[in-house]
């Protein structure tokens, strides 16, 4: 995926929280996570929800990563 969960996983270190605490003060179920962890699509739903409770912009949760191997099979549209 072209996306990194990596600065939401730093944000919950360095609040001192764990990933299962954000689960559970957002009520967020276990494959969310677990798809976070893996660094599969999670919904924009989600991510606002993330943000709204840590303070913080989709900046701190996620970021795009170039150069992904699925992105090099895609031509651009013009």
């Amino acid at each position: 995926m072209p996306f990194s969960y990596k600065p939401l996983f730093k944000l919950l270190l360095d609040k001192d929280m764990k990933k299962e605490d954000l689960r559970q003060a957002l009520s967020l179920g276990r494959n969310t996570i677990a798809k976070m962890g893996k660094g599969e699509y999670v919904s924009l739903e989600v991510i606002d929800k993330i943000c709204t409770y840590m303070g913080c912009t989709p900046n701190d949760v996620i970021e795009h990563v170039a150069g992904h191997e699925d992105d090099q099979n895609k031509k651009p549209s013009i």
